[in-house]
């Protein structure tokens, strides 16, 4: 039982926490475990984002037979995606590390690069509620779920989401979903997560099979990452009709930039950090604090720009359900609008 330490039940109890998360939402993992497993201190961060590459290239690979079986995916857009993709995920660890001298430069590089993602994927997240509140409003959204596919720029988000992914994890299941939304506006939820979830397993088994390569894979964190995260994810996908999504949803974003803030303190960046692999609490509290005020103010001024009162239906969990239609709650009519 010399496995058995704490090292490994944190990582299983962080694991399996995530998974949930990830089986509630259907939110990229790699958004909430890396982050999750460098402030648990099990390693460094080019370890971290191996072991949690090839866990979710086994928990992905589940998904997409899932989504396969039951015809969602839309495999031509797919193959253009992992075209895309693949090459930039082999090739972004190596680019990282070309261009760091020692393994403490790498660590604290790798810490930005995953800070500035996690922002980014906050930032992807609300642009698309922001699109489906536009959709909603408009009411001119066609279902399209084989639309004509446009080569040139979904290889181009293929190669972004790739570069991505390699070097920090993140972004298969958060910037590669909200470009696909922008360029095809009409594909379903349910198209459009299966497409996803197809590309992303070649996408995360390239990233990962080049990050062993260079850095090694560590079993003593990938093996109970594995552990956790699978039976999490399964369970949070039997309770997520039980569970308020809009409230889970805006969590997520707060713990993202609160997050993506305490790694790019923890890294040193000029305008937060102290360096030397400390954070400040208080920053990273006041950042949190400040988001709970000031985001359903600022998506309550945003959804007075489309006419509707600033608290209200829709809510976030109606926006990201594709058979919600303004005045329907099942088949009732419950407004005029």
């Amino acid at each position: 039982m010399d496995w058995l330490t704490t090292t490994f039940l944190a990582i299983l109890a962080a694991g399996f926490l995530v998974g949930v998360v990830v089986g509630l939402t259907g939110m990229g993992g790699g958004a909430l475990m890396t982050p999750a497993l460098i402030f648990l201190g099990v390693g460094d961060t080019a370890t971290v984002v191996t072991a949690d590459l090839t866990a979710a290239a086994v928990y992905k690979t589940g998904g997409a037979i899932v989504h396969k079986r039951e015809g969602s995916p839309n495999l031509q857009l797919a193959k253009w995606l992992v075209l895309g993709s693949v090459p930039m995920a082999l090739l972004g660890p190596y680019l990282v590390s070309w261009f760091t001298d020692s393994p403490g430069e790498l660590d604290r590089v790798l810490k930005l690069c995953i800070g500035f993602a996690l922002l980014f994927a906050a930032l992807t997240y609300a642009l698309r509620l922001y699109i489906n509140l536009r959709r909603v409003r408009s009411g001119r959204h066609t279902p399209d779920d084989n639309p004509a596919i446009r080569p040139l720029a979904t290889l181009l988000v293929g190669a972004l989401g790739g570069l991505l992914v390699g070097v920090t994890s993140v972004g298969s299941g958060s910037v590669i979903m909200i470009a696909l939304l922008m360029l095809y506006p009409g594909l379903s939820a349910v198209k459009l997560v299966g497409t996803d979830l197809v590309q992303a397993v070649p996408l995360v088994l390239a990233a990962a099979i080049s990050n062993i390569a260079l850095h090694g894979l560590d079993w003593g964190v990938t093996i109970p990452l594995i552990l956790g995260s699978v039976p999490g994810t399964i369970l949070g996908s039997k309770i997520a009709p039980r569970v308020p999504q809009s409230v889970i949803r805006r969590g997520i974003v707060v713990v993202l930039t609160m997050s993506g803030v305490a790694l790019l303190d923890k890294a040193g960046w000029a305008p937060l950090g102290s360096g030397e692999d400390d954070t400040s609490p208080l920053l990273v509290a006041g950042i949190g604090l400040a988001m709970l005020v000031l985001v359903p103010l600022v998506w309550g001024l945003i959804r007075r720009t489309t006419g509707l009162p600033m608290f209200g239906s829709p809510t976030v969990a109606e926006l990201e359900d594709p058979s919600y239609r303004p005045g329907l709650v099942g088949m009732k009519r419950v407004d005029d609008s």
